[in-house]
């Protein structure tokens, strides 16, 4: 079965709406971070904070500068497109530029934009769409090695942490695939499966579909989706991982966070190492043998020597590496998962 895969022509415009603060812009700035090369600017209604250092452009503007897609860069809770993003979404489709999603809202479920598009002869693109006919997840055994990062939270750091081990892995001459679970990660790798798209009952599935046999040496590095600590979206972390049958996690988290967030208050984050045993746990369900290869920490907001008596400190509680994957990089983890591997 074919993975769904896009194919978004360069350069892009990254659109952000009045998105709030960075943690629901994640889209907008993972683009900005892993495919620097294809954003050329941005566009925001008037009042938003947030900021990805990009030129600001109107339609016409855009158009000039040769931009081809505008892709909307915000992660909003329920996934929906609000009514006053639809004038300058509406305006790109009608000046030819491409315009692309990973909302549970369809663009090409709103007439007006349908519309544009028809006019400005360019194409709404839905990346939020599963694949047909996934089958139930069977749990049988598959070749080939799996790593899956899992979080305490949704935004901690999951993406980004693939992505950084996944270089690592290359980096060494390690055969590694890059699996996208999500609409940003899809974005970025131009293939995968929209995990919170394919419903419940087959979600296990899509994650085999997702990571299939392959060659013993060969490692799959999984999106994680979600929390298992979420009331939200637990079915959904626990779904993929079953499926995913990883050989090894990694713990994200942000250094910040005290709580499930959007849970007013009602949902604080277990300690660390309680959370690693409560997934193992799970995750030795379906491979028995797994095993955390490390935690992975987003520390943006601490000073350097914060940020490193952090993780010292942590990495001593914990007797795992403890890295950001941004600041320190993944060496510690890819040392360890690779060491550890049976």
């Amino acid at each position: 079965m074919q993975l769904t895969t896009i194919s978004l022509e360069a350069p892009y415009l990254i659109y952000l709406g009045d998105v709030a603060d960075e943690l629901h812009a994640k889209t907008g700035m993972g683009i900005v971070y892993w495919r620097p090369e294809r954003c050329v600017a941005q566009m925001r209604l008037p009042d938003c904070p947030v900021d990805l250092g990009l030129p600001e452009m109107s339609a016409s503007e855009a158009l000039a500068a040769g931009v081809k897609t505008a892709i909307v860069g915000v992660a909003p809770f329920g996934g929906t497109i609000p009514d006053q993003w639809l004038p300058q979404l509406t305006e790109l489709a009608a000046a030819g530029i491409d315009v692309a999603a990973g909302m549970h809202t369809k663009l090409t479920d709103i007439p007006q934009l349908v519309a544009a598009a028809d006019s400005g002869k360019s194409t709404l693109i839905d990346v939020r769409v599963p694949p047909g006919e996934i089958p139930v997840g069977h749990g049988a055994p598959r070749s080939g090695k799996r790593v899956l990062t899992i979080g305490t939270d949704c935004a901690v750091g999951k993406k980004y942490t693939a992505l950084a081990l996944h270089r690592e892995l290359e980096r060494r001459d390690i055969k590694a695939t890059f699996r996208a679970t999500g609409q940003t990660g899809i974005m970025i790798a131009g293939e995968g499966i929209p995990i919170d798209a394919v419903v419940a009952d087959f979600i296990s599935g899509a994650a085999e579909i997702l990571s299939p046999d392959n060659d013993d040496d060969h490692w799959d590095v999984i999106e994680g989706q979600g929390s298992l600590l979420s009331p939200s979206y637990s079915g959904v972390s626990l779904g993929l991982m079953h499926g995913s049958q990883p050989d090894a996690i990694v713990l994200c988290h942000d250094a910040d966070r005290r709580e499930i967030d959007e849970t007013g208050g009602n949902y604080p984050i277990p300690e660390l190492d309680d959370v690693i045993n409560e997934a193992l746990l799970l995750a030795r369900r379906t491979s028995p043998r797994c095993f955390c290869a490390g935690v992975s920490i987003n520390t943006s907001k601490m000073s350097p020597p914060e940020r490193d008596g952090y993780l010292s400190k942590l990495q001593r509680d914990l007797g795992l590496p403890c890295v950001d994957p941004i600041a320190t990089g993944m060496t510690p983890i890819a040392d360890f998962l690779l060491q550890n591997i049976q």
